[in-house]
């Protein structure tokens, strides 16, 4: 194997352009001063011939060497000038790059290292630096909220097995104690807790594939009518078990959408399976379609276009100011009811909002504040009406 050959060190932004700023200028004086050496004087020789025809030849010479003398000095004076001009400007210019290239590069140091990377200025740079400034902070800012993610997720992951796992533990010890012993029980028990941890697992995975954009769709015509009768087919007797009623408002005539009609039911069925966990018996949940514009386009009204949208209205918990931002966060559990639901793995929000953005919609939560319900909606475009 050959040695690695070392790396010699580069020099800096600011040295290159003024040894560039040099080049240009000693070129430029040096091409002048060949044109006013070789052709200026042949020129001039002529010019005073013409003018004045009966000049005597010393004379004649005399005034030749004053010229190339004067250009001379001319070209030295500006080869001097020009470089202490280019060594003014390249200091200048480079002293300006330096310093935010300076910051980047600590900043992104610390982005490699794993730390909290610190954000640049956007402004007084430059339009080049400053929307390089820019997106470095767009980045911070997705990175720093990924790694928040991460850490979150790992908590909640943490947190979802143990409780499984401390049960299983506790009964094998018994076990192996002798202080119970293997009966039907303690199977069901086993096995509600093996499934729990598969169905949190499967989760993860699904949520992970929303996210990414992985879960391939069905796109077809599909009527939201039909999958709202579905998804209420499938929880009506969730809702008379609890006490909580089912309403259903639906405008005369239903827009159409373009989708898959099994994705769209999963996050129908999630968010009347997230307003039943969080609706006390006697409370009320609504769903309703109707035509709206809107839609994640962005520049104004005039970029609004058509589309349905399904809003599902309790009278429930409710969702505190604080903890609205994160409710489609993955295992985000916020007030303290939420907390001791273990009954959702927390993610079928997620899940949810996902899969609605592959549609090209949007998916909101908007409440009033803890105890004055909630209301989840979900835009989607309209399938184009026939000219």
């Amino acid at each position: 194997m050959g040695r690695s050959r070392r790396r010699r060190p580069s020099t800096s932004l600011s040295t290159r352009l003024l040894v560039t700023q040099a080049i240009v200028v000693t070129a430029s004086l040096a091409t002048a001063g060949l044109v006013s050496s070789l052709v200026g004087p042949l020129i001039f020789h002529r010019h005073l011939v013409q003018a004045g025809g009966g000049m005597a030849a010393p004379e004649l010479a005399h005034v030749e060497f004053a010229f190339r003398d004067a250009s001379t000095i001319a070209l030295a004076a500006g080869l001097g000038v020009g470089v202490v001009v280019a060594l003014a400007v390249s200091w200048y210019v480079g002293r300006r790059l330096r310093a935010p290239l300076r910051e980047l590069t600590r900043a992104a140091g610390q982005v490699a290292a794993g730390d909290e990377p610190s954000r640049l200025p956007e402004r007084g740079n430059g339009r080049e630096l400053d929307e390089l400034a820019s997106a470095f902070n767009s980045m911070a800012e997705t990175i720093s909220h990924a790694e928040d993610t991460r850490r979150r997720l790992l908590t909640d992951v943490g947190h979802e097995l143990r409780t499984p796992l401390a049960t299983m533990a506790a009964h094998l010890d018994g076990l192996e104690d002798g202080i119970i012993g293997w009966d039907e029980d303690l199977e069901r028990l086993f096995r509600g807790e093996v499934d729990r941890m598969s169905a949190l697992a499967h989760d993860i995975a699904e949520v992970s594939r929303a996210e990414e954009g992985a879960v391939r769709l069905d796109l077809q015509r599909v009527d939201l009518g039909e999958v709202i009768d579905t998804a209420i087919h499938e929880f009506s007797g969730a809702y008379e078990a609890k006490g909580v009623r089912l309403v259903t408002g639906t405008a005369p005539t239903l827009g159409l959408v373009r989708g898959d009609p099994a994705r769209l039911t999963q996050v129908l069925v999630n968010l009347l399976s997230n307003a039943l966990r969080h609706t006390p018996s006697g409370g009320t949940v609504t769903v309703s379609v109707h035509p709206a514009a809107g839609g994640p386009v962005h520049g104004g009204p005039a970029a609004q276009v058509e589309g349905v949208a399904i809003t599902v209205a309790d009278d429930g918990e409710g969702i505190s100011a604080e903890q609205l931002p994160h409710v489609f966060e993955r295992f985000y559990r916020g007030s303290s009811a939420r907390e001791h639901d273990h009954s959702g793995s927390g993610v079928g929000l997620t899940i949810s909002r996902a899969l609605v953005v592959r549609h090209g919609g949007t998916l909101t939560a908007a409440s009033p504040g803890k105890g004055r319900g909630s209301t989840f909606t979900v835009w989607l475009p309209a399938w184009p009406r026939t000219p």
